[in-house]
């Protein structure tokens, strides 16, 4: 096996020429375009990173694709982060002898069927459930043969609202409310051959923090150094510090995305989260940091863009100084993960007691989303700061 450090610096090469998208749509990578609109990648072609196996079955990466190891077992992989309401792509080729699936919105833990979760059905030769099916729920439309060749899935779970399409056409359109959120898994019945690839989801149903117009919706912390202002182009803008900005909002389980620029060389800033209302610098830290070691990303300095900071580092450091970057937090219970650019460089779960400030222990509790003045040399924008709220969980 590559020396971790050697893989993630690969994939820092890979997936991170001049702004950090790839300029076409080759596997395991973000478009510009599926960049801006808030697509984010679930596996990176290089690492199961923000994966976890369920049941018997082995797992590996292996030639740009996450796979089974044939004939290890029945079994699963699934994300360690659960999302509610997104659209998902994914890429799959499958031999004629092998039975899989993608599993939506499951629980998080235990064993895994088609009644805890939505199975959108891999296996052309199924009597009742071809390849396109939602299990038990809408057969697909045609008879797709899929067998032998790359095909790509297209999945829309918004809400009770579920459409499949397979290689460019829609087989299966169906409302169902029993199951709202949750992790996504990959099955495998433990025979022949299923390769998976490309898997990317955007986050959907988000709503904005922030109007752009003006400070509506967020308070100053007052008697600090921090200036908060809106510029002409409608971005928030901190400079100087120490200082804090406190959303109105409170969210506890929630899925955030915005877009950041550090306009100075390795600036120090935070995204703070269930933070305490009026309390200064409290919460979860998702670090804000362009800096790293020598010519190596993955050895960020002082926990690097999209660390969760004193808690666990960047893998690597995606974003760029004086480049606009786009930021997504997803958190749920003791659970938190972070992408920068689309690409996860954060998948921490917090195992310290509870405590009121997420400072001093595990913090559950809903709090403010907070943007950081840090000292005097802060100056840094942000924009499109949108988030979504997750239903309750089962």
């Amino acid at each position: 096996m590559k020396p971790i450090s050697r893989v993630l610096a690969a994939a820092a090469l890979l997936l991170l020429p001049a702004a950090g998208f790839a300029q076409d749509s080759k596997p395991n990578t973000l478009t510009p375009a599926e960049a801006s609109d808030g697509w984010i990648l679930l596996f990176d072609g290089n690492t199961s990173f923000g994966w976890a196996p369920r049941g018997d079955a082995k797992w590996e990466v292996k030639d740009g694709t996450l796979s089974p190891v044939t004939g290890s077992g029945v079994g699963f992989i699934g994300t360690t982060t659960e999302f509610p309401n997104y659209r998902l792509k994914l890429e799959f080729w499958i031999d004629d002898t092998a039975n899989s699936g993608v599993f939506l919105r499951t629980p998080g833990s235990g064993e895994l069927t088609a009644a805890e979760a939505y199975e959108v059905n891999i296996y052309d030769n199924h009597a009742t459930w071809p390849t396109g099916s939602i299990y038990d729920l809408a057969k697909s439309v045609g008879a797709p043969k899929t067998a032998g060749k790359w095909n790509t899935y297209e999945i829309t779970a918004d809400g009770d609202h579920l459409v499949v399409v397979l290689n460019g056409r829609k087989t299966a359109d169906v409302r169902d409310g029993k199951h709202a959120r949750g992790n996504i898994a990959l099955q495998y019945n433990g025979e022949g051959v299923v390769r998976f690839r490309s898997v990317k989801l955007q986050p959907l149903a988000l709503k904005p923090l922030f109007n752009g117009k003006d400070l509506t919706g967020w308070n100053v912390l007052p008697d600090r150094k921090s200036v908060y202002t809106v510029t002409p182009e409608g971005w928030l803008n901190v400079k100087n510090g120490n200082g804090d900005i406190q959303s109105e909002a409170q969210l506890g389980d929630f899925v955030l995305q915005l877009d950041i620029i550090s306009n100075g060389t390795h600036l120090n800033s935070g995204v703070f989260y269930r933070a305490q209302p009026g309390q200064f610098w409290s919460g979860y830290e998702a670090q804000i940091r362009n800096q790293w070691m020598g010519e190596d990303r993955t050895k960020p300095v002082d926990f690097g863009t999209g660390g969760i900071y004193n808690r666990q580092p960047a893998r690597m450091v995606v974003s760029s100084d004086r480049e606009w970057f786009t930021m997504t937090v997803v958190a749920h219970g003791p659970h938190m993960a972070t992408w920068v650019n689309g690409i996860q460089v954060a998948d921490f779960t917090d195992t310290r007691p509870p405590a009121e400030s997420a400072r001093n222990g595990y913090r559950a509790a809903p709090g403010v989303i907070s943007l950081q003045g840090h000292d005097p040399t802060t100056d840094l924008s942000f924009r499109k700061i949108k988030a979504a709220e997750m239903p309750a969980a089962k």
